[in-house]
């Protein structure tokens, strides 16, 4: 009994642990075209984008209920080292993600890593497709589309609009409306991934037997839920927000305001529904739908690419991780400590790594260390000195 309290208490340290690079990983989603137009101060930006991600936490559980008992089948067998296994995972590929400055999506590291932790601890019954295909799947897919056009139309209403305006008073305008855009896109975080934590906690709970099936998480779990993420959030994860407000185009106020609407739109709509959809994916999917619908319809393909590419990678990446780590966690007390200790090395690992070019406050607006311009096929091309990486 000691020793399941014990690893019990280990895996809900590193659920938090896990939300805590959420947090930092996904402080773009909402912050990124605030912060590369100037609407608000780098500091100021994930400051409020903290607050607001633990406010979002207590709105609602209906994410949580999808993956504590959506995902996984409660009644199947699923014990805390299976559950360590997913998160040791999931947070691998966010480190790597974020080091490599590429917007991925850390809830599909936590579903990949849960489902391939899953299968192999104890079999594909383990696990119910349905609700994987139904609300991870479909959402994946659409979500980035969706946002991405009422992105566009919205950018292209607002220069309708404001054609015939002072440029200047146009751009301040849509700079105060992205204080409150940005804001509304960081309580919807708030809202959607941090319930992704609260249902992981849930789960190994109710694994223990410590809750009933079906129980809602308690209030501790909220609490230290949206407390993680949002000191996550409040660390920057500078790399992704350079990558976002600067690599995948040159956004403007109007620009900014439009994606920010939209991206917030489909995410709280989707939180309501119970869909455990990638934040990431919908905001990376509004800039881009803003890129486009913007004066020069411009975006840069190259990060582009590497960006879908690393969303199709991200879930049966973190799966086939997991699926290793969880081969080890049952094989016993040491087969958890294994999985353990390369967890930590892994992540310290590419923190030093990190620290060769620190990305922070101070130069996340840098245009000359941002992926060089490529513009969509309609514009003339400009290049570079840069060559065709992003700075890690």
């Amino acid at each position: 009994m000691e020793h399941i309290s014990f690893l019990v208490a280990v895996v809900i340290i590193t659920a938090l642990a896990f939300d805590f690079t959420n947090g930092f990983h996904d402080t773009a989603n909402a912050m990124a075209t605030s912060i590369a137009t100037g609407a608000l101060r780098p500091k100021v930006a994930v400051t409020i984008a903290a607050v607001l991600n633990f406010a979002g936490a207590f709105l609602s559980v209906k994410v949580a209920t999808t993956i504590s008992g959506g995902i996984v089948n409660e009644k199947s067998g699923v014990h805390p080292e299976i559950i360590f296994a997913a998160l040791a995972g999931a947070i691998l590929w966010n480190l790597l993600t974020w080091l490599r400055g590429l917007p991925s999506s850390s809830s599909h590291a936590l579903y990949g890593g849960l489902i391939g932790a899953t299968v192999v601890g104890v079999g594909m019954n383990g696990v119910n497709f349905d609700t994987v295909v139904s609300k991870i799947l479909i959402p994946a897919i659409a979500s980035p589309f969706v946002a991405g056009l009422a992105s566009w139309g919205a950018t292209k209403l607002a220069y309708a609009i404001t054609r015939r305006s002072d440029e200047g008073t146009v751009t301040k305008g849509f700079k105060t409306g992205q204080i409150f855009s940005s804001s509304l896109i960081s309580l919807a975080h708030g809202t959607n991934d941090a319930q992704k934590t609260m249902g992981i906690i849930t789960l190994t709970l109710v694994s223990v037997g410590a809750l009933p099936h079906g129980a809602l998480p308690p209030t501790w779990v909220i609490v230290s839920a949206g407390a993680a993420i949002a000191l996550g959030t409040y660390m920057g994860g500078w790399r992704i927000i350079r990558s976002m407000g600067k690599g995948l185009a040159d956004i403007k106020a109007p620009q900014g305001f439009a994606s920010e609407s939209a991206a917030a739109t489909v995410i709280l709509t989707s939180s309501h529904m119970g869909f455990g959809l990638s934040t990431t994916q919908v905001c990376s999917g509004g800039i881009m739908g803003a890129g486009l619908g913007g004066p020069k319809g411009q975006l840069r393909w190259s990060l582009v690419r590497r960006m879908v590419y690393t969303w199709g990678l991200t879930l049966p990446a973190a799966a086939l991780v997991s699926g290793g780590a969880a081969l080890l966690a049952r094989q016993g007390t040491w087969g958890v400590a294994v999985v353990g200790v390369l967890l930590v090395a892994g992540s310290g690992a590419m923190w030093i790594i990190s620290r060769r070019q620190p990305v922070s406050a101070h130069n996340v607006n840098d245009a000359d260390e941002v992926t060089p311009v490529e513009l969509a096929p309609t514009t003339p091309t400009v290049t570079s000195p840069a060559s065709t990486t992003v700075a890690a």
